[in-house]
């Protein structure tokens, strides 16, 4: 087995510590560009050939298009802040809509105004998407007694409890699908949705504490968007931290994946390559910036604690069907697209409109529409077992169904997702507590993305700035060599 040192070339001999970050998502991307900048020498290994995880930009009709995450969330200034370090400032672009629909009930109706991730303020918001009864139901909850969440809560429980079911089936339900690809029965209100967590801990009516929110934002209101996109894709946005992090001296090996991890005096050895043909690395500290199974793997010996609650969290799959029409052959609806209720029955779980949410897609090709569409759910996922032919030509039928488009398309691409989206249940903040608590005991070691603090990208840009910060205060004061050393070369 060969064995190396990992590390910045120039801080080879002790001038920095040398940290290995396992992952080459926007999470690891991110731990190492904050690595760099506090002075380390680091090396990313990525096991696949492709780099920036679930971002991922590709080609329909000739148009470039997102077939991953699409949007960042702007009114947190992580993933903006990381687009703005890497040279996109230019290319940053708010969506040109933000009108979306329900598909509900048969027919496409606009999305209500006035709630807090689905819950309402006033139930006279909801009539339509609700039946009469749903309506009514909402009223209740100011006459209703506490409803206790003691440390946590599903969200559907809590809601449905509250001011109804119909509530949480027809409008929670596909908010936070569209995030989770959950079940709103099994997701944490207090890792989902904390703000309502904390408004059912301080009042007894949800529809009150809603109302609470409101007025709180309403006395700061702000006029920035709420959501940002990229020109040309958020798939560039790792590709571009990682073209950073060549520039500040990291180094990035794709098609390595880490089979072994152990700790050594002063560091770790990390095993990669082949059972035939094995390499050893040492390092400093390690950040592992891999979905949980993975990490659970690695850390299966080190800390066997750890590894067990990681491998509880489930994962869900999913996949996108885009397709591009010819815009004189397809009428789509106003706005930017639509979001469908599970309890309605269809395939999709979602539809985007990108040409007509952005820009920059439009401008590209005007005499195509591109339409994004979404199947698969945690625990429901029979759907993804069909080919792709197959897939397509169910999103077709319920596009049809929802918005009378029956034109042949262009082009049509699936992309999947297997085991893509983790899953955050009742308990998963306590899970992640114990995992941090296990990982602590084992200084120079760092976990982050999207696993932990959230699964959007300003979250995993957040949790690996924390990763980074985390194992180089961790560092051994005194002699910057006591660690491994040697050369860092390949």
């Amino acid at each position: 087995m060969r064995a190396e040192t990992e590390g910045n070339p120039a801080g080879a001999g002790g001038a920095s510590p040398r940290v290995v970050v396992v992952g080459g998502g926007v999470a690891g991307l991110t731990a190492a560009l904050r690595l760099l900048d506090a002075g380390a020498g680091v090396t990313l290994l990525e096991a696949s050939e492709r780099l920036g995880g679930k971002l991922r930009t590709g080609e329909i009709g000739g148009v470039r298009v997102d077939l991953g995450a699409e949007s960042m969330l702007a009114r947190r200034p992580e993933a903006v802040g990381l687009a703005r370090e890497a040279g996109l400032a230019d290319a940053l672009q708010p969506p040109a809509t933000a009108s979306a629909s329900l598909w509900t009930r048969d027919a496409l109706r606009p999305m209500p105004k006035g709630h807090v991730m689905g819950v309402p303020a006033d139930p006279a918001s909801l009539a339509g998407v609700l039946s009469e009864e749903g309506v009514a139901r909402i009223a209740e909850d100011r006459a209703l007694p506490r409803t206790e969440v003691g440390e946590d809560i599903a969200v559907g429980e809590y809601v449905a409890a509250r001011v109804g079911r119909e509530v949480v089936d027809r409008l929670v339900e596909p908010l936070l699908g569209g995030v989770y690809a959950g079940n709103a029965y099994r997701i944490s209100l207090r890792a989902a949705v904390p703000q309502l967590f904390a408004a059912a801990r301080e009042h007894t009516s949800l529809t009150e504490g809603v109302r609470a929110l409101q007025a709180r934002t309403a006395a700061d209101p702000r006029t920035d968007p709420v959501f940002m996109g990229i020109d040309g894709g958020v798939g560039r946005l790792p590709l571009a931290v990682a073209d950073t992090v060549r520039a500040r001296g990291g180094r990035i090996r794709t098609g390595t994946p880490v089979t072994g991890l152990a700790r050594i005096p002063g560091g770790w050895r990390l095993t990669t390559g082949t059972p035939d043909a094995p390499e050893s690395l040492e390092a400093d500290a390690v950040v592992l910036a891999v979905p949980a199974p993975q990490a659970a793997r690695l850390l299966a010996a080190e800390l066997p604690a750890a590894s067990a609650d990681l491998a509880e969290i489930e994962y869900a799959s999913m996949a996108l069907m885009t397709f591009a029409f010819r815009a004189d052959e397809a009428e789509l609806p106003q706005g930017s697209g639509f979001l469908v209720p599970p309890v309605d029955g269809r395939t999709v779980k979602a539809a985007t409109f990108a040409g007509r949410k952005w820009r920059w897609i439009a401008e590209q090709e005007p005499g195509l529409h591109v339409v994004r569409t979404s199947v698969g759910r945690h625990r429901e996922e029979e759907i993804l077992g069909r080919d792709d032919a197959g897939l397509l030509a169910l999103a077709r039928r319920d596009l049809k169904a929802a918005t009378g488009v029956d034109a042949e398309p262009v082009d049509a691409h699936v992309t999947r997702w297997d085991q893509g989206l983790p899953q955050y249940p009742v308990g998963h903040l306590a899970r992640v507590a114990r995992v941090r608590d296990q990982v602590a005991k084992a200084p120079g070691l760092a976990l982050c993305g999207a696993a932990y603090d959230g699964v959007g990208i300003p979250a995993c840009v957040a949790s690996a700035t924390e990763a980074a910060r985390q194992v180089m205060a961790a560092r051994p004061q005194g002699d910057p060599a006591s660690g491994p050393s040697g050369h860092a070369g390949e």
